[in-house]
């Protein structure tokens, strides 16, 4: 991807799809789904704060300067990916039912493409963890290594959980229209509620579904042309701000929209209504934009720039924080001077962007390899397996990635690793491709 025909030959690739769009495709999705990785992405290599001092630390911005939680408000964006993929997932589905395709190939084809693609990142950072054990690195830097890493993979993990659950969601919507945004918001306020208020904090974890459910919910409105308008959705975005500011300045909730390492009380874990109500916020005030965006979108060259973009967007967003955290660790090793400026400093802002370039750099140069990976493990294949084993497959490689983003690859087992949390993703992907060529073999 260095040489210019490589880039000419990705474009005009890219081209050749974009020129194929159908008319009805309503190509914001595609920017809005770009977008957002680009927040998240950019949100990861800003927060990201490593110092040495003869010491290696790797510290959090979030806790080093508190100001900096206010740049949560922009940076978390897992409100638009579930409103997207409620959009995305609605077309689908309703696509499916008409090609009368089966309910287990359609979730197939869903987990190839999202869960996938994370099963070559369990097992690299499986084997650094043992490298890494066995040749002297401190425990501690392997898990938050590990952890940053793998931080991307919870949203696979209850995104699936929600994938799984689309027929039965699409039919509430087609029954109960608006209504079933309603109730998981209800059902998400009583989360909270008990969360706060009772010692049954366990039940806030069922928010997972509930504040999730509701946003892709928002996203069949969408879908079905029951949102839109530029007065309506300004309005949408000021309540949500207004309800934003009511419930973190004034409410039980901090202000950062993502969890502060030094705090135990986290917005996202489990979630809680201020990402509801950010999500309100971010959907009105992009849903005000959707028309001149769509005209705009509609011009040859813009339009094959966003499909270009969504052609390495899954890569992108499962590597990003992997090449980051390899390059901190090699500057640990070699080049500690490197990491001396204090974080939090003048200095350390005005290096923020040659960090950045740095890490941008070495993600283009790793992304052939990224790609590669994904379509060998999300490629198309006619051997489906059947639905139980699907469900079960992705249970265990759902389970497997929630441990990994919680807790990284470091345990008490053998070479100090979580093998459990490693060996779940790996068993399920392995079940459902040995299901798949036994179905096929019968």
């Amino acid at each position: 991807m260095n040489n210019k025909s490589d880039q000419q030959g990705l474009w005009r690739r890219a081209a050749t799809l974009a020129e194929q769009t159908p008319e009805d495709r309503n190509r914001y999705v595609d920017l809005l789904r770009a977008l957002a990785i680009g927040a998240v992405v950019m949100g990861h290599w800003i927060m990201a704060a490593p110092y040495f001092d003869g010491t290696a630390h790797m510290d959090h911005l979030l806790d080093i300067q508190p100001w900096s939680r206010w740049l949560t408000w922009i940076f978390q964006v897992m409100p638009v990916f579930f409103f997207v993929g409620g959009f995305s997932n609605g077309v689908s589905w309703d696509g499916a039912q008409r090609r009368q395709q089966a309910y287990s190939a359609w979730l197939e084809a869903r987990m190839r493409r999202l869960l996938g693609p994370a099963i070559p990142l369990v097992v690299l950072w499986g084997v650094l963890g043992i490298i890494g054990h066995n040749t002297g690195v401190h425990p501690q830097m392997i898990k938050i290594g590990s952890q940053v890493s793998l931080v991307p993979v919870w949203f696979l993990a209850i995104y699936f959980v929600i994938v799984l659950l689309v027929p039965i969601t699409r039919a509430a919507w087609q029954k109960f229209g608006m209504l079933s945004i309603y109730i998981p918001l209800a059902l998400a306020v009583f989360g909270d509620w008990v969360y706060f208020n009772t010692e049954q904090q366990w039940w806030g974890w069922f928010n997972y579904l509930f504040v999730w459910g509701a946003v892709h919910q928002l996203g069949y409105a969408w879908q079905q042309q029951r949102l839109g308008g530029i007065v309506p959705s300004l309005l949408m975005a000021l309540f949500g701000l207004c309800l934003l500011i009511v419930l973190t300045q004034f409410g039980p909730y901090p202000t950062s929209l993502v969890g502060v390492p030094s705090q135990e009380l986290s917005n996202t874990t489990p979630p809680k209504l201020p990402l509801v109500a950010l999500g309100l916020t971010q959907i009105g005030l992009l849903l005000s934009l959707e028309g001149p965006m769509r005209r705009w979108l509609a011009r040859g060259r813009v339009w094959t720039a966003t499909v270009l973009t969504n052609g390495f967007i899954m890569p992108v967003f499962l590597w990003h924080s992997t090449v980051m955290m390899l390059l901190i660790g090699l500057s640990f090793l070699l080049f500690p001077g490197v990491l001396s400026t204090a974080p939090g400093s003048t200095e350390w802002w005005a290096m923020r962007p040659i960090w950045v370039a740095v890490y941008f750099g070495f993600m283009l140069l790793g992304l052939p390899l990224f790609v590669a990976l994904e379509k060998v493990v999300s490629g198309a294949n006619n051997r489906s397996a059947p639905l139980l084993v699907l469900a079960l497959g992705g249970i265990l490689i759902c389970a497997g990635l929630a441990l990994l983003a919680s807790g990284g690859v470091t345990g008490s087992g053998w070479s100090g690793l979580n093998w459990l949390a490693i060996c779940l993703p790996i068993a399920g992907a392995a079940l459902i491709s040995l299901a798949g060529k036994s179905h096929v073999a019968n």
